[in-house]
């Protein structure tokens, strides 16, 4: 139950105190059907599709982000609790010594306690890790939601039982959405209540890109062309493409944004002309986009990457930025023909698409024609509306 796709920051973990002031604020809330949200990922990690779509669902349920437990030097389990905009998080604190079957006793006593403590009586479940199972099959909802953003048992570290708890699941679950085109087509065969969700986009956020934006710090003294990527550095980076193309174009800055998980920093390629910049609050990144003259997606090809639908594809677009891709089956399906996106799969293939992106670039105002005619319905204000409609459906 230990594993977490992104790991704990120190400002998550809050005071007992803090937690209860944020309990008793959450208490008066007006009744509403709660919806209990099992994530592998922390709210305050990367600002991505569990964070748009649950504050938005809190506008009209009580939302609760109940997160993976943390392990520490304690000896009774606790639950923090705090407000994150409109919605609570509720992180479970357990002693180091659990485990197994006595730490998933642990965070069911803490979920439990914690419902009870607001009355909850109307509940719907959704799973965004099927690890939570274990601890929250007991719950008797009146809809459970699965929404597969990604194909999890594929990625690194994840753990042998998941792919046993999956299976229980999607045989519990009334509705299965899915983060891509690749993934419904993967999941639709074990579910007759399947839907595709490809990744949206928060247009207004991101098109403060196309205007001047202060220039951060860390990049300001960087010189041009700047090519950009940012979003988790993890097992998905295609090491070394990265590395081949900023040898072959010393003259390029490479500028990644984004925390390093569960790889070792140390075995990513070390060049003058290659900057991590490391992890970034949501409201920064359109300032790092803004100044970067080709976004870039250069991902490897491989299990964890078979299924994915970045999220990041229609934000650069947003933004104004010509991105170039490695050949992500989902990205050629939604992308492909826009004119605006370029797919190259070796070295070479990569730097004469940037370079083509260079020379186009310029052309700015029929850039932002191209990618506002791919961004065409595509929100996550529409998705989240889409997906209250399947919910009443369910219902």
């Amino acid at each position: 139950m230990r594993w977490t796709a992104e790991p704990a920051s120190i400002e998550e973990v809050q005071s007992n105190s803090a937690s209860a002031q944020n309990s008793s604020i959450a208490n008066k809330a007006p009744h509403k059907t709660v919806l209990v949200c099992f994530s592998h990922l922390r709210w305050r990690f990367v600002y991505q599709r569990p964070q748009h779509l649950m504050s938005r669902f809190a506008t009209t349920y009580q939302v609760l982000f109940f997160e993976e437990a943390v392990f520490t030097d304690i000896d009774v389990p606790w639950l923090e609790k705090r407000l994150e905009g409109n919605l609570q998080v509720l992180v479970p604190h357990l002693p180091e010594a659990y485990q197994g079957a006595i730490a998933i006793d642990a965070q069911r006593n803490l979920l439990d306690e914690y419902l009870a403590e607001i009355a909850a009586s109307d509940i719907i479940s959704w799973y965004y890790t099927p690890m939570s199972l274990p601890y929250s099959d007991h719950l008797q909802p009146r809809l459970t939601v699965y929404d597969c953003m990604d194909e999890l048992s594929a990625f690194r570290g994840a753990p042998p039982s998941l792919v046993e708890q999956e299976r229980r699941l999607i045989e519990h679950a009334d509705l299965i959405f899915t983060g891509g085109i690749s993934l419904f087509e993967a999941k639709r065969q074990l579910h007759d209540n399947v839907h595709p969700f490809p990744s949206s986009v928060d247009i207004a956020h991101f098109g403060a890109a196309r205007k001047p934006q202060p220039e951060p710090e860390d990049q300001a003294s960087l010189p041009r062309p700047r090519l950009g990527f940012f979003g988790v550095i993890d097992e998905r980076l295609d090491i070394a493409l990265l590395e081949e193309a900023a040898t072959q174009r010393p003259e390029w800055q490479f500028i990644l944004v984004g925390p390093v998980v569960k790889i070792d920093p140390e075995t990513l390629p070390k060049l003058p002309n290659i900057h991590y910049l490391g992890s970034k609050s949501y409201a920064e990144l359109p300032q790092y986009l803004a100044s970067w003259d080709v976004a870039l997606m250069p991902f490897a090809l491989n299990e964890s990457t078979r299924f994915i639908s970045p999220t990041k594809t229609p934000e650069y677009l947003a933004g104004g930025r010509l991105v170039v891709s490695t050949p992500i089956t989902d990205v050629i399906r939604t992308y492909g023909d826009s004119g605006v996106v370029k797919i190259a799969q070796t070295p070479e293939e990569f730097i004469k698409a940037i370079e083509e992106s260079l020379k186009e670039a310029p052309h700015q105002e029929r850039v932002w024609q191209l990618a506002d005619a791919a961004l065409s319905d595509m929100s996550w204000d529409t998705t989240w509306k889409l997906m209250e409609e399947k919910i009443r459906c369910a219902v």
